[in-house]
């Protein structure tokens, strides 16, 4: 699952992780699978899927493209219907990589600004970035406050914000999308990352192409506080509103590269003549977020996130209270009094459940949809997409791209992180901010009632009378949710262009975004009951004799997304 509104940092280079090891083994011996959906074979594909040997899968790196190739290597052995370019399995997702030119300056004024030190450029979306030369700055207000600020007075100039004087969670999509004919926006706030992250600020920064097509689109900068007063002339904390600064003299430039990338999609034909044009589309994001660097001990890593950050990267940056430093001091004592010499020095993000979970259980699904003797109505079109954690980049392409016929796709189902959820993961929040755990029945559903009442009931009425027992959980669908859950994974990429769907997950877990994020840690047995849930709705909305209705209003498929 994409993490949003959150600056990525290093895990502590201090005790941080679960407090036991795992009974599954570090490595499994891989075994034939089988036509039904069972926990064996799950397991099987998931130790290959989040293998050391894949280096956590980022979009844009041969690594990701190496295990798109197994992804291709299955659904050619199942005989499913190539759905890619050019008669193939792959469609090619055009992203780039960035890299931030080290001679950038911009001056205000008398105030010469240096790229790194003072601000970091950003591209927003995939159009060029628009020049800020001769551009001047405009102050907007705080950031939480944007939607008052007047379109006009920011066209064709560089917005400065400051942040929010107090707690506010922030829609930077919609701030984006507010201000697209700006020709800049900057966020302060540069001088918060700790001095042993800023070799981040230099890696390039991949994001997908505007294919040719020549469109621009605001620059970001992210930049100190007093950098942000010397855009505008004056200090930040006296700025106001509406103040204009001096015209600015802008020399920043990114040098392009590209990152190649690329969705798996494949078919399995119904049965149908009249209806198999029509489609069910179920999927998952293929790739994760690659490496973690410097490496980190991965036991003391799990024990501390356990205790003090529950659900992993969203919290990341919260600190250990008193009581809390002292359980983990204890249980990092009897973990190594038990383990004595065993120390796991660990650098890969291998997304296990986040989303080899969704990959391989998309796997599974099709391989048992494929071997069935009757086929269903609909045809069943499986969508492995890349780039999601990068910006739902693959399942845009698709969607904006579809090798079928957008409208002929009747539903999708997104599977993102299926292989947790027990009682010891906190997987959410509510919208009030209480925190939720899992049960061996868990499992959340988003969105499945948002475009039609008729899909989320479908599931409703599939999980009781084919007795799957899951209890379902709805909290994270909360409109207005500060989580954003609906907003953060490709089944929105459908749902903007009015396709109902429904996102399968059981939720966050203390490894989520972390090394920890292993095999060795999925209940593979409650994984194989989601994943059958999956399979059971796909067959019911495929063989319905009409469509699933729409019966809410569809969103603007170019604007922001707001749960």
């Amino acid at each position: 699952m994409r993490l949003v509104n959150r600056v990525a940092s290093l895990a502590l280079l201090v005790p941080s992780a679960l407090f036991a090891q795992s009974p599954l083994p570090l490595k499994h011996q891989p075994e034939p699978t089988v036509p039904a959906i069972t926990a064996g074979d799950l397991m099987t594909r998931l130790y290959i899927y989040s293998d050391d040997s894949l280096m956590g899968r980022r979009a844009g790196t041969p690594d990701n493209l190496r295990s798109t190739a197994y992804i291709e290597s299955e659904v050619r052995k199942m005989g499913l219907v190539p759905a890619g370019d050019s008669g193939g399995y792959f469609q090619n997702v055009p992203l780039v990589k960035e890299t931030i030119d080290s001679t950038s300056t911009i001056t205000a004024a008398a105030a010469t600004l240096k790229v790194f030190d003072d601000f970091v450029p950003r591209r927003l979306g995939g159009g060029t970035p628009h020049s800020l030369d001769g551009v001047q700055a405009v102050y907007g207000g705080t950031i939480d406050q944007a939607d008052s600020f007047p379109v006009e007075q920011a066209k064709g100039r560089l917005v400065v914000f400051a942040l929010p004087r107090g707690p506010a969670r922030v829609n930077f999509g919609a701030v984006i999308a507010r201000f697209n004919d700006a020709a800049g926006l900057a966020i302060p706030g540069l001088e918060r990352i700790p001095p042993q992250f800023k070799s981040f600020l230099r890696r390039p920064n991949v994001t997908l192409s505007d294919g040719g097509a020549g469109g621009g689109a605001p620059t970001l900068l992210q930049v100190t506080t007093a950098a942000a007063g010397q855009l505008l002339g004056t200090p930040l904390d006296s700025a106001k509103v509406g103040a204009m600064g001096p015209a600015l003299q802008a020399h920043v430039s990114m040098v392009n590269e590209p990152a190649p990338a690329r969705n798996v999609v494949a078919i399995v034909r119904g049965s149908d003549p009249r209806l198999r044009g029509e489609y069910v589309a179920i999927g998952a994001h293929n790739d994760h977020i690659g490496l973690t660097l410097p490496p980190v001990d991965h036991d003391s890593m799990r024990i501390f996130n356990h205790v003090v950050r529950p659900e992993g990267a969203e919290q990341t940056g919260k600190q250990a209270t008193p009581a809390e430093q002292a359980e983990v001091d204890s249980l990092l004592a009897a973990w190594r009094a038990a383990h004595p010499g065993t120390s796991r020095a660990d650098s890969i993000d291998n997304g296990a459940d986040d989303d080899g979970s969704g990959t391989v259980s998309v796997l599974e699904i099709a391989q048992r949809i494929s071997t069935q003797r009757v086929k269903p109505k609909r045809s069943i079109i499986f969508v492995w997409h890349t780039g999601e954690e990068l910006g739902l980049f693959g399942s845009t392409w698709f969607t904006d791209h579809p090798t079928v016929p957008r409208d002929s796709i009747v539903a999708q189902l997104n599977i993102d992180m299926i292989g947790r959820g027990d009682s010891a993961d906190e997987t959410g929040r509510t919208k009030e901010g209480a925190p939720i755990h899992g049960n061996p029945n868990y499992l959340q559903l988003v969105g499945s009632r948002r475009l039609s009442t008729e899909l989320g009931d479908l599931v409703e009425k599939v999980n009781t009378e084919d007795h799957h027992g899951l209890a379902f959980d709805y909290s994270l669908d909360a409109n207005g949710h500060p989580q954003n859950i609906y907003c953060r994974s490709d089944h929105y990429s459908y749902a903007r262009y009015g396709i109902p769907v429904v996102f399968f997950t059981t939720g966050g877990h203390s490894d989520y975004h972390q090394v920890t994020d292993e095999p060795e840690y999925i209940d593979y047995e409650h994984m194989a009951r989601v994943a059958s849930l999956i399979e059971d709705v796909a067959m019911h909305v495929a063989d319905l004799d009409h469509r699933v209705v729409v019966d809410h209003p569809k969103p603007d498929p170019h604007g922001a997304c707001q749960q």
